[in-house]
């Protein structure tokens, strides 16, 4: 567990050499690969540890930042601060890898905080619009605001139980006023970080706002600290979280329901990608609060896929951006006409978008479909409209990009360069190709 730790504080000192740093982090990547093995806890040494979902998500995180690297190579070629981009970006790696492997609830609230500062930092200096500063203060606030009583809640269990240590915290959860507000108090920020419908607006406007780096890590990796979290904090609360896991189911499905129609009324790309993240995180949400062996595996596997496949979209998203100077869907008509190869790429990442068949997404939103209506049939209502409007507003954002009359003033532009194909290669090979080793996965 150390040495993927010492890995990324070595990249701190050759951020001179953007190839350096993109090679070790995809060596970083490789071998975590080679060394996938047994799903119980290892490596346990100061405070830290790893299980199955820890390093599946490490993982993630390591192959998502080295695309982001491999994905930003405009800032280095317009020497843009390259080099403190390259240090904001190995900075985040390390809080997530701390996060992820953190066996004590105070050093995971601090490792969980530390990560929004180097994501802060990306959009306020290297986003698009002047709005960037209102979408960093909105996602700071909103985290901040259910972060807070987090730590009290923390604070409470070790006044009550004497330890913060992963499987030793003892707290004798009744249905108390006290106990009620606790659990939700502690449940809360991380239902803000996944982020929950209700809770979910600082989303797209930090996605909007960010540049391609910014929305890639947060789709693909920062939203998972939300999952992570509720996985960790649920055993401390089995009582409560059963008697209230209907107010999470309703407001993940529902939420999931009504966000996945506000999808079809977007005409920014990246606010209709950014707003399709609410709506699977929310079945994510149902599947983790269910308590079921389906849900929690569900949700972990949709927590890798989507982190593929919406990184992958935003990718795409930004090379239109780069060419068009604008993310409307109105402006980016029939962009297949002078991007064929490209338009292979979205129809590609958008099969995997709603769910199609052979990409993981497909077997996760399944066994997350089987925990929810097992838990009641009444949520099929909810799943249903899910499923067929994520359908309908991956089709309108596929069909309204590439088809159509041409944007009047656009006579040529680049078709696509090899290091954009391969970066959108090694979004959708792992989304379709980890299906096969499945059951690594599922069994976490």
């Amino acid at each position: 567990m150390l040495k993927y730790l010492l890995f990324a504080l070595l990249m701190i000192f050759v951020v001179r050499s953007w190839l350096v740093v993109q090679s070790l982090l995809f060596l970083g990547t490789f071998l975590m690969c080679v060394g996938l093995t047994g799903v119980s806890w290892s490596s346990l040494s100061l405070g830290l540890g790893m299980d199955g979902i820890s390093y599946i998500l490490i993982m993630l995180s390591f192959w998502i930042v080295a695309l982001v690297v491999k994905g930003s190579q405009k800032i280095y070629e317009a020497s843009n601060f390259s080099s403190l981009f390259l240090f904001m970006n190995i900075m985040l790696l390390l809080s997530l890898i701390m996060t992820f492997c953190c066996m004590d609830y105070l050093f995971f609230y601090i490792c969980f905080e530390a990560s929004l500062i180097p994501t802060l930092i990306l959009i306020l200096g290297w986003g698009y619009q002047p709005e960037r500063l209102q979408a960093g203060i909105y996602m700071l606030f909103y985290t901040l605001f259910g972060s807070l009583p987090l730590l009290v809640s923390f604070l409470m269990m070790y006044k009550v139980g004497y330890s913060l240590s992963f499987g030793l915290v003892d707290v004798k959860s009744g249905m108390s006023l006290t106990c009620l507000i606790w659990y939700f108090c502690t449940v809360f920020a991380f239902t803000v970080k996944l982020p929950m419908f209700t809770v979910h607006l600082w989303l797209p406007k930090a996605h909007v706002e960010a540049p391609v780096a910014g929305s890639m890590i947060l789709a693909g990796v920062l939203l998972k600290l939300g999952g992570y979290g509720i996985i960790r904090v649920s055993p401390i609360f089995l009582e409560v979280g059963r008697h209230f896991s209907w107010v999470w189911v309703s407001l993940g499905v529902m939420g999931g329901g009504i966000i996945s129609v506000l999808c079809l009324r977007q005409s920014d790309m990246k606010a209709l990608i950014a707003y399709s993240s609410v709506a699977h995180m929310g079945l994510v949400l149902c599947g983790l609060m269910v308590f079921s062996w389906w849900g929690i595996s569900g949700a972990v596997v949709v927590m890798v896929g989507h982190g593929l496949c919406s990184s992958g979209l935003f990718c795409m998203a930004n090379m239109v951006y780069e060419r068009l100077g604008s993310r409307s869907l109105m402006v980016s008509k029939g962009m297949m006409s002078f991007m064929p190869s490209m338009a292979l790429w979205w129809f590609l990442l958008s099969a995997g978008n709603m769910a199609a068949p052979p990409t993981l997404n497909l077997l996760g939103e399944i066994s997350l479909i089987i925990s929810v209506l097992s838990w009641s049939i009444f949520s099929s209502f909810g799943v249903i409209l899910v499923s067929f409007f994520g359908a309908a507003y991956t089709l309108y954002m596929f069909s309204m990009s590439q088809h159509g009359k041409l944007f009047s003033t656009l006579s040529s532009c680049c078709s696509g360069q090899m290091r954009e194909y391969l970066v959108l290669m090694l979004h959708w090979l792992p989304l379709n190709i980890m299906i096969l080793k499945s059951g690594v996965l599922v069994s976490l």
